[in-house]
This record gives structure tokens, sequence and C-alpha cells, in this order.
């Protein structure tokens, strides 16, 4: 196998027993970037020079301590980041012209841990702008394709971090889920996400879109790379506030715990109009294969969920709002006439749902159907486990289909959207293709800070199929 394609478990393994360095990964990782993202537009920064320099340091710090990885778990393990990151010296855009020259002093503290962690940063990865988006087709500086299918989207807003794990441009990336902005992504490029419980990982350096949604997490290749990266992350920090001291588990040693316990319901809400059917058709066969396994499943409600997109969107939207006030042109960044179509939208419908007059029939509203998704979610937590649907209603779709129409942009996220309001945490991974070769995912959601649950179940899953193996194979 190519040391690009290996997961962390498998890197990880052959650099302590040193049957290559962090630097043969590192340049074999930059060298499938050099190779094919003039195809994907995955990345809009590459950090080359640095990684090499970094790569030359584990190798440095592996020779001279056999059991630095007890110090440095992920010590040189190539990744990306979505560029909303804030990366000390690395310049940040949020895939937005306003900061297109904007190079922060600090590291995000997701970043942080990874960097003390000993991963490799690679570089900054394209996404609709702020995260305004579904498709990566919002962004200012270009359009990520789609790896198995170049004229279709990776999905958004963290398009470029799914199309470059999947391609081997890095073994996992970091990202962020507001809506659906990880799972989406993933679904449509068949790699693993989790958009974990709100609370569980700091906010402290990422670009807000909307702060009482916003949720940081991996895209990885498997179920064990998320496992691996989100121990890193996850846990209370002093610069988030909104963070919470609950011990974070060991995901990895808790994979392997028996589920046949677990009981799944399945909500008939999101399989009635508008899915497609081979969708559809690959989801009934992932509940079928975990009902053979030996787990329960039963048919759940969650009747709000047909007010789950206009509640999102007005709560988000109204964050936004307030959250890109800062962008004046005057503390960072350039004059809002930067702004892109998108951007401009989410503002001022933004202001207007906050505007006196307004504010209690629109956004005030939002928050009391809001309240309402997550009393759904209590209720069948109550009988159930863990919940099984769909990512998306449709596979990928075509580059410019709904460029010209928001609200059906907005609709592709309408099995993604309840979770961000719930706070609780959903894990996406391919379950199958398209007759066209197109991936399709599930996710599986669960109640707050039960992530390690959710590996559980979506291991087992991977270790009774092989959709998470398959590569495209990029012309």
């Amino acid at each position: 196998m190519k040391l690009s394609e290996l997961t962390i478990a498998q890197a990880l393994a052959g650099l302590k027993e040193r049957k290559f360095s962090c630097l043969e990964l590192t340049y074999a990782c930059l060298q499938k970037i050099r190779d094919v993202d003039n195809k994907i537009n995955a990345f809009i920064t590459v950090c080359e020079d640095n990684a090499i320099k970094q790569a030359e340091k584990a190798d440095k710090l592996l020779k001279e301590d056999k059991n630095i990885f007890s110090l440095k778990p992920l010590l040189g393990i190539p990744y990306s980041a979505k560029d909303v990151f804030c990366t000390k010296g690395v310049k940040i855009t949020a895939s937005s012209k306003i900061l297109k020259n904007y190079v922060p002093q600090y590291d995000a503290t997701s970043i942080k841990k990874l960097n003390q962690a000993g991963a490799i940063l690679l570089g900054k990865t394209n996404n609709d702008a702020f995260g305004f988006g579904s498709s990566t087709e919002n962004s200012d500086f270009q359009i990520t394709k789609n790896p198995w299918n170049l004229k279709k989207v990776p999905g958004g807003s963290s398009g470029g971090s799914a199309a470059a794990v999947i391609c081997g441009m890095g073994l996992f990336s970091i990202a962020e889920d507001t809506g659906g902005s990880i799972r989406q992504p993933a679904c449509f490029c068949s790699v693993s996400g989790i958009k974990v419980s709100y609370g569980r990982v700091s906010r402290y350096g990422v670009i807000a879109y909307g702060s009482s949604l916003d949720t940081i997490g991996t895209i990885g290749k498997e179920i064990k790379d998320l496992a691996y990266t989100l121990k890193i992350i996850a846990g209370k920090d002093k610069y988030d506030a909104t963070t919470l001291p609950i011990k974070v588990p060991d995901y990895l040693n808790k994979l392997n715990r028996l589920v046949k316990d677990i009981k799944i319901g399945v909500p008939k809400e999101y399989f009635g109009k508008g899915i497609d059917k081979e969708v559809k058709l690959a989801i009934k066969k992932a509940i079928n294969k975990l009902e053979n396994y030996g787990i329960g499943v039963e048919e759940i409600s969650l009747p709000h969920t047909k007010y789950a997109i206009p509640a999102y969107y007005l709560a988000g939207i109204s964050e936004v709002s307030a959250n890109l006030a800062r962008y004046d042109g005057i503390r960072y960044g350039e004059t809002r006439d930067n702004f892109g179509p998108e951007v401009k939208r989410r503002i001022m419908l933004g202001t207007y749902a906050l505007s006196s007059g307004y504010y209690d029939a629109y956004y005030k509203k939002a928050m009391q159907v809001r309240t309402l998704i997550k009393q759904d979610f209590d209720k069948a937590f109550n009988k159930i486990d863990v919940i099984l649907a769909p990512v998306s209603p449709f596979p990928a779709f075509d580059i410019g289909e709904k460029a010209d129409n928001p609200l059906a942009m907005w609709l592709a996220d309408i099995y993604t959207v309840t979770i961000n309001p719930a706070g609780v945490p959903a894990l996406a991974i391919p379950c199958g293709f398209t007759k066209n070769n197109l991936p399709i995912g599930m996710q599986l959601i669960g109640p707050q800070f039960t992530e390690d649950l959710l590996f559980r179940l979506g291991f087992v899953y991977q270790q009774l199929t092989n959709w998470h193996k398959k590569k495209p194979e990029i012309n």
C-alpha cells in the first residue's frame, strides 16, 4: 500500500517498526498533493517547507526516544485543517477574500493540541466562505471537485477536507460542523466524520459561524482515525467557556466492547418524500446488516423534523450577523465589499431577523422550535440508544446544479441540521454507492457525550463491510 493511503493505525505501526520515516510519510502526502490537487482544488494553502521541517524533527525525536509515542501519540502523522482554524504564522482565509492576507498570531486550541501530539500540518483546505454552504462552491478562491466524479461537488462546507482525506493528501483533517459541514462532505466523498457534542471540543481560535451551533471534529479514512484524533482534541479549555469538564474517554480502547445490547431507532420522517431511491435502499441494507448482527431496530418519530430547516437557518444566520460584524476592515481583514453573495445574504437575513419588531416573530420563534427539536431527541433516547439515518437525501450533485437556488442548496442539509440545535453527536460513515459510483453515507446519532458509543457501533459496521476501503480513480 502507498504511504499516503495508510490509516493512522497503519502509519503509527509502520513508524514504530521503522518500516519508513516520518519524513517519507510526509513526502508521500505532499507528493499526492502535487499529483492530484490541480484537479481537485482541495487546498488553499500548502505548508510544504514547514511540514518537512516538522517531519525531520519528528524523526529525530523518534531516534532519540523509542517511547516517544506515549508523549506524542500522533508523532509524524500528516494532516490538513479546514481554513477556519487559526494557525500561527500560516494565513487563514475562511475561503473569503475579506481575509485573503490575514496571518494569525496564535494557534486554535485544537491545532495546538494536535501539534503537541506530534501531528504535522500539511496545509489549509478549501471550504464555503465562512462555512456558508453545502457544496464548497461558495469559496471566493476556487471550487473543490468530488474525487469520485470531477463534475460533482464534494459537499460542504468542509469539502476540501473530505476530498483531501479520500485522496491521501494527509491521513486526516480537522474541520468544523455547524449544520452538517463535516458529515455531508464525508458522505459525498466516502470518508468517516464525527460531529461532536456541543462542548466536547474547544472552539477557541476557530472562525465563528453560529456560536451556539458550531462544533469541532475530524474527518478520517475509518472509525479508528476518528478515535485517535478525538482523544487528542477533546476536553475542557479555559479559553472556551462552553467546553465542559467531563472526562474524555479512551475512544480507541473502547472500540471492541460489545454492542449487541444497543437498540437503534430509525426516524420515519427521514424516509419520506424527497429521498433518492438508491440512498433509501443503501440505508435499508445497512440497517439489515446490523439487524443480522444481532442489534435491535425499531421505528421512531422525530415529529418536529419538518421545521428543522427554517428554525436552524433563522438561528444560524442571526448569529452570523453578530459574528461577522467584526470584519469591518479596521481591526483586520479587507473592506466589506469583499464579502461574497452568500455571506451578504446571510448577514442581511440575520440582521433582519434580529431587528426591532421582527425578533419575536423570527429569532425567538426559531429558538422555541429548537427546544422542541431537542425534546424530540430526548424523548427518543429514553427508548433507544442510537438513531440511524441518512446523511443526505441524495448523492453528490453536479457543480452548478443548485448554485442559483439558495433554498434548494439549504434543503440539502435537511437530515443534518437537526443535530446541531440538539447539541448531540453524530457520526457519518460510508454505507454504499449508487449505480453511477457515487458514495452514499449514513449517520449514527447518540445522546450528548456518547461519541464512544457511536464509534463502537460504527466500528462494528466497518468490520462487516468494506465500503470505507474503496478509493476513487482520479483521471
